[in-house]
């Protein structure tokens, strides 16, 4: 946290907290299987399991970052959320775009 707090001159509580909420994915995929086929139904998140998920993402994609350290990796990743750009970001707009892209099948939702 002080790395980060050193690198955007910003609270870094305040910089990992809005960091979280750009991650946050708003809508997920549920796999539903009916009459023999698996549909991926796309789902409202629920405050928990979207901090759930992006903090997973943050884990995740910090240690496929080339930085030395994990605490270097950490702090670019958080960095990068905050700004909106990173491979965290990505993942979050690729998961709303399958979502989008099966909304077809949200009359399978129950």
């Amino acid at each position: 946290m002080e790395l980060v707090g050193q690198k955007t001159s910003k609270p870094p509580f305040e910089v990992f907290m809005e960091a979280l909420n750009n991650i946050a994915p708003s809508i997920e995929l549920k796999k539903r299987k009916i009459g023999g086929s698996n549909y991926q139904v796309p789902v409202e998140s629920s405050p928990e399991r979207k901090q759930t998920l992006a903090l997973r993402f943050l884990v995740q994609y910090s240690r496929k970052r080339t930085e030395r350290t994990i605490v270097e990796a950490l702090a670019n990743e958080i960095i990068d959320a905050y700004n909106n750009t990173g491979l965290s970001i990505k993942r979050k707009n690729e998961i709303i775009k399958t979502a989008e892209s099966n909304k077809a099948f949200s009359y399978f939702r129950f």
